[in-house]
């Protein structure tokens, strides 16, 4: 039959159906009418009969609330449809009288591809249709998606906030925390790990409520409090009149030196000037938490961070607290972009854990510390070390900034300003959104640099940096080409052709991604566990420091921020030397393992009937030759005692390693295996009958 016609044909029935119902209601209120003017003895004459509107109901079927919307097949509505229809029939009990009525009033509630589905099974009158479960059974099969459960799961994990509001966000992943039963501290876990980094950052140094209902309702606050500082923030700002000019101090020629009254204090963690919100006084009451910084014991007006001279204090006007540094001109650089052109920038480098930046350095004397911008840090995932006590910064004026304290600083970063100029060096976190690095006066003060103002340039360092920043570069490079052994005297002659292959230097740079790189897939609705921290000699602890300070250098291992975390320790190796290991046996236990399959030593043996000459290639590194793949990094974090970090390279341990090495060993020597080559895990043997054959297939290798 042709679409069109059946498409007809059914809206024809529909009609038909629809009447009949319609017809059906007024007979069936009229006998009630009638039945109840038998019961009282009234005497009113019945009431007219009003019709409805579009009741789509079948025989037998008379409901009092209003019909669900009419379903069409998409699948992530099926289970709404069949909600609704559940609470109209239990709120009915005895409007649809049996299972077939039931169906009928579900069937004329369906449209578009649900109804053609539905419409064979009613013409035929399969025995489904008398069956009510049966029947939402089936519907649900063929419309309803499967793996419900473990869909949501996977979209807890990748679901971020980006930059809507917490409260949106809370509603798209509570509604998926519905479809899973996870516990609460995972639950908790995913929903921190999707906020946005601006967000974390602010909550970073604050204690967050352990259920799930309480962080979100707290986040929430804490969002709404960030954008209310934003738009206050970039509201333009009211000019205030000039400040009257009293004398401070007499200058030689015996006249009054006019200075500015000093502005009362501006007080950090405040909401212009009406104090802290409701939300964060609670929440610091409740702690006992210091009204002013936030920090625990002690009150606000023995705060130790509180700045003397502002109103109410009796320390002397104007003297401010060891714990406040100056911006300087940094501050008044934001306001006017034609003062870039006066700008001093400065190309540098930094380096950490195996990350390289170039960017331009804005040298400040008007600075009183070294800087880096908020947001600039953010992007390129720098880490940052939470301060002890934060610090409250103020333009040159004594005004506080758009953000008055600095509670982090980076960690320590290696820093190459020119060709051979290269420190270490920590900056503090700032709002700084035209300038991503500062350098102040302090660093101007050590380094001495004799700055070239027309090309706006350095041209040389001061005295102390040719011992300190530049003299250690140049010693560094002679003692490695000095101490470095030349290959040929460590190759055997014939295979000088290959000397490069048997360099040390190319197993210490961190590989590529490439489709071997090792996955770690999850069982659904699981979560590596935090292992221990073992207890470790003094001798073992110097050799994890060498261990991660070696590998953070070559960029194997970074610094990690996982929920995940292995033990690490020590085994003997039968020389007697010491051995790292994780203890990966948690994430074991929930990875899906790799099927790739090991070969069989006892095959392998039978391999080399008939050969005589053999070599044997042992990798460096071996299974450091392959990287862990993207995203899957922090499954592998590992706890020790000096701090926290995750493979970029696959480590020894994981279950599914020895099958993805052996997939790329397999795949990069295919067109020699079982001919003069056989392959276990790392070990690989080639074999010849004669050493005139032998050197030329050891070439090919």
């Amino acid at each position: 039959m042709d679409p069109a016609d059946l498409s007809s044909q059914l809206t024809r029935i529909a009609a038909r159906q629809e009447e009949q119902d319609h017809r059906m209601d007024q007979i069936a209120l009229a006998l009630q009418t009638l039945l109840n003017r038998s019961t009282t003895g009234a005497a009113s004459p019945p009431e007219p009969v009003v019709p409805r509107a579009s009741s789509a109901s079948p025989e037998g079927c008379r409901l009092s609330m209003k019909a669900p919307v009419r379903y069409d097949g998409t699948p992530n509505l099926c289970r709404g449809f069949l909600t609704q229809l559940e609470i109209l029939f239990e709120n009915n009990p005895g409007s649809c009288v049996s299972d077939k009525a039931k169906v009928g009033y579900l069937i004329n509630h369906l449209t578009d591809k649900a109804l053609l589905w539905a419409t064979p099974l009613w013409e035929n009158k399969k025995p489904i249709i008398y069956d009510y479960e049966g029947f939402t059974s089936e519907l649900k099969r063929t419309f309803d998606p499967s793996r419900r459960a473990t869909n949501a799961g996977r979209s807890l994990f990748h679901i971020k906030q980006g930059n809507r509001r917490v409260s949106d966000y809370a509603i798209e992943f509570k509604t998926l925390t519905s479809e899973v039963h996870w516990p609460n501290d995972v639950l908790t876990l995913a929903f921190t790990e999707g906020l946005n980094e601006a967000l974390m950052f602010e909550l970073a140094p604050l204690k967050l409520p352990e259920h799930l209902d309480h962080l979100v309702d707290f986040c929430i606050a804490m969002d709404d409090q960030i954008r209310d500082r934003r738009h206050s923030r970039d509201r333009p700002r009211r000019l205030l009149p000039p400040l009257p000019l009293v004398p401070r101090h007499t200058n030689t020629s015996g006249t009054p030196e006019p200075v500015r009254t000093d502005l009362p204090v501006v007080e950090p963690m405040q909401i212009g000037r009406t104090g802290i919100s409701e939300a964060e006084r609670t929440y610091r009451r409740e702690r006992g938490l210091c009204f002013y910084c936030a920090g625990a014991g002690h009150f606000r007006l023995q705060c130790p961070q509180r700045p003397r001279g502002g109103r109410g204090d009796t320390g002397k006007p104007g003297q401010r607290t060891p714990t406040s540094q100056v911006i300087g001109s940094l501050y008044a650089s934001f306001v006017d972009n034609e003062k870039k052109k006066t700008r001093i920038l400065v190309p540098i480098s930094l380096t950490w854990e195996g990350v390289h930046l170039k960017t331009e350095a804005f040298l400040d004397s008007g600075a009183s510390g070294n800087f880096m911008d908020r947001v600039f840090a953010s992007k390129n995932l720098m880490p940052l070390v939470l301060k002890e006590r934060p610090l409250m910064v103020e333009a040159i004026d004594g005004k506080p900034l758009s953000c008055p304290h600095i509670t982090h600083d980076t960690i320590e970063v290696c820093m190459k300003t020119g060709v051979l100029h290269q420190e270490t060096i920590r900056f503090q976190i700032i709002d700084s959104p035209s300038c991503p690095v500062v350098l102040g006066f302090p660093w101007l003060t050590e380094h001495n640099p004799v700055i070239d103002w027309v090309q706006r340039d350095i041209k040389c360092w001061g005295p102390s940096c040719q011992l300190k920043c530049m003299g250690r570069v140049t010693v560094i490079g002679s003692l490695n080409i000095a101490t470095a052994p030349p290959l040929s005297t460590v190759v055997p002659d014939c295979y000088q052709a290959l000397k490069e292959v048997f360099s040390k230097a190319r197993t210490e740079v961190l590989p590529p991604h490439r489709p071997y790189d090792c996955a770690i897939e999850l069982l659904p609705g699981t979560m590596p566990p935090r292992g221990h921290v073992y207890p470790l000699s003094q001798k073992e602890n110097d050799i994890m420091e060498e261990y991660i300070k070696e590998n953070l250098e070559r960029g194997f291992i970074r610094r990690s921020s996982s929920p995940a975390g292995a033990g690490f320790f020590f085994v003997s190796k039968k020389e007697g030397d010491l051995r790292p290991c994780i203890d990966y046996r948690g994430l074991n236990r929930i990875t899906i393992r790799n099927a790739y399959p090991i070969p069989l030593i006892t095959e392998l043996f039978d391999r080399l009937k008939g050969a005589r000459i053999y070599t044997k290639l042992d990798l460096r590194g071996a299974y450091n030759l392959i990287r862990v793949k993207k995203g899957h990094e922090w499954k592998t974090a590992f706890n020790t005692r000096s701090g926290h970090y995750e493979y970029l390279v696959m480590p020894f341990g994981l279950c599914n390693a020895p099958a993805v090495f052996q997939d790329l060993i397999n795949d990069t020597l295919r067109d020699f295996l079982q001919t003069f080559v056989i392959v276990y895990l790392d070990d690989i043997l080639i074999y010849s009958p004669d050493k005139e054959t032998h050197h030329p297939m050891c070439n090919k290798c």
